[in-house]
């Protein structure tokens, strides 16, 4: 109860009452990801739970409890959605395939902003070896899978690229980090495994502009492959 005594009798305060019961903040917890479009972060869950709630314990019990399921609890940088099990998103690609398709010079362009970031814009044309149209930029910027990152303390302050958590989302990344290397890329059938000619990059140096090229299919699907480190980043 308030002490200010011109304070509305029915002003309570929510420390006063106790949190609810693990079993029914888990189910708070799921009915808020099954209705966001978007992923959920714990500052989010926090401010729509009752007071004392612990959205963190009740997210690591859902997480158990969604295991082996169709659809699994997983974490997308730092928020939490609900996801199509791996193993069954063949099932889904049909209804989720967009007509869009990316253009050479988007797909070489995102993976080395995936590699790299946060890289700017003469750091990408430096590694393409040529310039990066802003069209290209752009398609990158209104699909949402990079944004505009901190500038550089350099001359001309010039902006620097990174990617989203809807670009993780999309490719079940839980961050960058997990980008596969060459190896696994190579072991997926990603790249050509053929052994390189002689005075080309060897493992962990940039693959060919042919290899980039080859790591997404073009069209934003779900269960797409990551793009290939352009210059050997990990």
């Amino acid at each position: 109860m308030s002490n200010d005594p011109q304070a509305p009798e029915n002003e309570l305060d929510p420390s006063l009452f106790e949190a609810p019961p693990m079993g029914e903040q888990e189910r708070m917890v799921e009915a808020v990801l099954f209705a966001s479009a978007d992923p959920v972060t714990i500052k989010d869950l926090t401010a729509r739970l009752p007071h004392g709630s612990d959205p963190t314990t009740a997210l690591v019990h859902l997480e158990k409890r969604y295991e082996g399921r169709g659809v699994r609890l997983v974490r997308v940088g730092e928020a939490f959605a609900f996801r199509t099990a791996p193993d069954l998103s063949f099932l889904m690609r049909r209804e989720t395939v967009e007509t869009r398709k990316l253009s050479r010079a988007a797909i070489e362009t995102l993976a080395i902003i995936a590699y790299h970031q946060p890289v700017t814009r003469a750091e990408i044309e430096e590694i393409r070896g040529v310039g990066v149209s802003r069209g290209t930029i752009d398609q990158l910027l209104e699909m949402e899978w990079i944004r505009i990152g901190r500038r550089r303390m350099t001359p001309g302050r010039p902006v620097t690229f990174v990617v989203t958590e809807g670009f993780l989302d999309h490719f079940s990344l839980e961050s960058a980090r997990d980008l596969p290397g060459l190896k696994e890329l190579r072991a997926a059938g990603l790249l050509d495994n053929r052994p390189p000619p002689s005075g080309a990059e060897t493992e962990g140096e940039a693959p060919s502009e042919s290899e980039e090229g080859d790591l997404f299919d073009g069209d934003a699907a779900l269960g797409s492959d990551a793009p290939d480190p352009p210059d050997g980043a990990r």
